[in-house]
C-alpha cells in the first residue's frame, strides 16, 4: 500500500493524537442536553450553547464525585479533553471535572413558569379532582404515532380490556405542539365522552418535552381539572374531566405534571392508574369466585354425603315387606313357645305341689343334732381337762428328772477337754484340765490326782 494512503483505523487515530496534542485540557461552558446514564455508570450528554454542540462523556470515577444530580438544561462548565472517539469518527469532550454555570436557559424558564403558577394555586391539593373508580370511556391526548400510545393500549389490553379507548391526536413536540394540546383538550372538553382523560407522552430531552412546560397547555390542563367548563348550547354545564399526565420517564418532570389531577411516571403508569379500579375489581372478583367455587364446592359434598346418608334409610317396599313377613314369623314362632310355656308351668306347678308332699320332717332330726352337739362339746371340754392334768403331771416328773434340776441341788457336771461328760475317775489323769458345770456358771480345774477307788457315800 502507498505510503501516502490511509486506513480509516489510522486516519482517526492520527486525528485525535492531533486534537489531543493541539487542545490541553481546557474548559468549555455550555447546556447539558440529550443526557444519558449508562448501565455501567458513564453519562453521555451534549453540551450546547445558541449556535453549536458538542458530545461529552464523562466516565463513572468522575461523574460519582459530582455533589448534585446532573439534569438537562443546566448550564455547567466542564474540564474536558478534547479527543476523538475512534471507533465511530466521533468528535467528543471527555469531560474530566464539572462546576455549575448558572441555571439553563430553558430550566430557568421551566423554574419562572412553575412559581408563577404555583402562586396562583393551579398546583393547590385542594383543586385536584378524584379519579373515577371505574370508568367506562378513557380519552388518550397524545399523537397517534408515539410509542406511549401503544403502551397505553396494551395495558388496558392487559388489565381492562372492556374499558373503551378514544384518542385525541395531537402534536406531542415543535413549535406547533402547545397550540395543538390546547385544541385536543378542548375538543375532550366540549365531547363529554370520557370519564378521565390520559395526557402522555415517552421519554426525552428537556426541548422534546418543553411543549408540556408551555403556559398554554398548563392553564388548559388547570381549566379541565378545576374549572367547569362554559355551557352547552342547550345549557348545561359539562362536568371537568380529570386529567393523569404520564409524560416522559421516572426522572422528567414538567409543568403539565404539576397541574394535572395525577402525575404518572410513564405513560404505562398513567394506563395502569385509570384503570387500578377495574383491575382491583378483576382480582377482587377472582378471589371471591374462588372462595365461592369452594364454598360450593364444601356445600355440595356436605349435600352428597347427606344424600347418601338418606340413601342409606331408604328401604324399597319389597324389603320392607320381607322385613315385615320375618317379623311376623318370628312372632308367631314366639307366640307358639309361649304356648308351650304356659304347658310347662303349669306341670311345674304339679310336680312343686307332688314335692312338698314328699318332703321330709326335719324339726326332729334338728333337734337330735342339737342334742348330740352338746354332749359332743361337753365331752371335749371334760377331755380336755383330763388331758390338762396328765401334761402336769408329765411336766412335774420331766422337771425332777432335768439335770438343770439336779445343778439345782448342788451338783455339778464334768467335762474333758474333748468336751465328754466325765462318768468315771479313770477317764482323767492327774494334771487334766476339766470344765465343771455348775447351775449358776461354770469353772476350769486342774485335777491333781485320781482316786478309781468306787465311792458308796451318799450324796
Amino acid at each position: 500500500m502507498p505510503a501516502d494512503i490511509l486506513t480509516v483505523s489510522e486516519l482517526n487515530r492520527q486525528a485525535r493524537l492531533l486534537l489531543e496534542q493541539r487542545f490541553p485540557l481546557l474548559w468549555v461552558s455550555g447546556e447539558i442536553s440529550n443526557l444519558t446514564r449508562a448501565a455501567s455508570g458513564h453519562v453521555y450528554f451534549s453540551l450546547k450553547d445558541s449556535q453549536a454542540q458538542v458530545r461529552c462523556v464523562m466516565f463513572r470515577s468522575r461523574a460519582q464525585l459530582l455533589p448534585w444530580q446532573l439534569e438537562n438544561g443546566q448550564q455547567v462548565e466542564v474540564q474536558a479533553l478534547v479527543t476523538l472517539y475512534e471507533a465511530r469518527g466521533d468528535f467528543q469532550l471527555n469531560v474530566e471535572a464539572m462546576r455549575r454555570a448558572g441555571v439553563g436557559r430553558l430550566y430557568e424558564l421551566f423554574v419562572r413558569l412553575r412559581e408563577k403558577l404555583a402562586g396562583e394555586g393551579l398546583f393547590d391539593a385542594a383543586r385536584k379532582r378524584e379519579l373515577p373508580r371505574f370508568p367506562r370511556r378513557v380519552g388518550i391526548v397524545t399523537s397517534p404515532q408515539a410509542a406511549a400510545l401503544q403502551d397505553v393500549i396494551a395495558t388496558f389490553l392487559r388489565r381492562a380490556p372492556h374499558v373503551e379507548l378514544i384518542i385525541y391526536p395531537t402534536l406531542v413536540q415543535g413549535a406547533a405542539a402547545p397550540a395543538a394540546i390546547v385544541a385536543a383538550l378542548a375538543r375532550a372538553t366540549a365531547r363529554n365522552e370520557c370519564d378521565v382523560l390520559l395526557i402522555v407522552r415517552g421519554g426525552g430531552s428537556i426541548e422534546d418535552l418543553w411543549a408540556f412546560n408551555d403556559e398554554a397547555v398548563a392553564r388548559a390542563i388547570a381549566a379541565h381539572c378545576g374549572i367547569s367548563p362554559a355551557p352547552t348550547s342547550a345549557g348545561v354545564v359539562p362536568p371537568a374531566i380529570p386529567i393523569i399526565a404520564g409524560i416522559g420517564h421516572e426522572t422528567d418532570l414538567t409543568i403539565a405534571d404539576y397541574v394535572a389531577d395525577r402525575r404518572a411516571a410513564t405513560p404505562t403508569a398513567a394506563a395502569e392508574l385509570a384503570s387500578a379500579g377495574w383491575f382491583a375489581a378483576t382480582q377482587e372478583l377472582a378471589e371471591l369466585a374462588k372462595s365461592l367455587r369452594h364454598t360450593m364446592q364444601l356445600k355440595i359434598e356436605a349435600r352428597m354425603q347427606a344424600v347418601d346418608r338418606l340413601a342409606l334409610r331408604l328401604i324399597h317396599p319389597a324389603q320392607r315387606l320381607a322385613a315385615s313377613r320375618q317379623r311376623l314369623e318370628l312372632l308367631g314362632r314366639r307366640l307358639h313357645t309361649a304356648g308351650q310355656l304356659t304347658a310347662r308351668r303349669e306341670a311345674l306347678a304339679k310336680l312343686q305341689l307332688r314335692l312338698a308332699r314328699a318332703r321330709p320332717v326335719l324339726q326332729p332330726a334338728h333337734q337330735h343334732l342339737d342334742r348330740l352337739t352338746r354332749r359332743l362339746r361337753q365331752a371335749m371340754i371334760t377331755l380336755t381337762a383330763a388331758q390338762r392334768d396328765r401334761l402336769t403331771r408329765c411336766s412335774g416328773a420331766l422337771a425332777a428328772l432335768s439335770p438343770t434340776a439336779t445343778l439345782q441341788r448342788g451338783y455339778s457336771i464334768t467335762h474333758d477337754n474333748a468336751g465328754r461328760i466325765v462318768r468315771d475317775a479313770a477317764q482323767l489323769a492327774a494334771g487334766d484340765k476339766v470344765r465343771l458345770q455348775f447351775a449358776v456358771g461354770a469353772a476350769i480345774a486342774v485335777v491333781a490326782n485320781v482316786d478309781e477307788t468306787q465311792s458308796t457315800g451318799n450324796l
